[in-house]
């Protein structure tokens, strides 16, 4: 796989972008780099590669790995740098915050509750919180 380096020797920060998000659908659906990789015919070396924008993932890798995780393919590539939906403060979470464990843990235990009910009403007493923070 070709590495994801720039002639000047940088990653480039869309190979970094599609990593985290590699990550986080990974993490969100409780699946190791090991399994993902095993499910790809990957090591989970070559992952973690992916993970960190080390190495750029083709099309094909990224059908497979969307697949895999139950994303659709284009959720990897939403809010690319450069793309000109830069992030705002108020409407985008950095990624760093997405790929914190407690983060995941609570996604995780969110997308756990089957009755949709109880998912908008939990997810409706969250928004209340937070908006009783000031």
């Amino acid at each position: 796989m070709p590495s994801a380096k720039h002639t000047t020797g940088k990653i480039d920060p869309i190979d970094v972008n599609l990593g985290e998000r590699l990550r986080l659908a990974r993490t969100m659906r409780g699946m190791s780099q090991e399994k993902l990789g095993k499910l790809n015919g990957l090591t989970f070396q070559q992952i973690q590669k992916y993970e960190k924008g080390a190495n750029r993932v083709s099309v094909s890798r990224l059908v497979h790995m969307a697949e895999c995780l139950d994303v659709p393919v284009n959720w990897f590539l939403e809010k690319l740098p450069g793309d000109g939906k830069g992030k705002s403060a108020s409407s985008e979470i950095d990624m760093t915050v997405l790929n914190q464990r407690e983060t995941q843990e609570l996604l995780r235990a969110y997308f756990g509750i089957e009755d949709h009910t109880a998912r908008r009403f939990f997810r409706e007493i969250m928004t209340h919180m937070a908006a009783r923070r000031h």
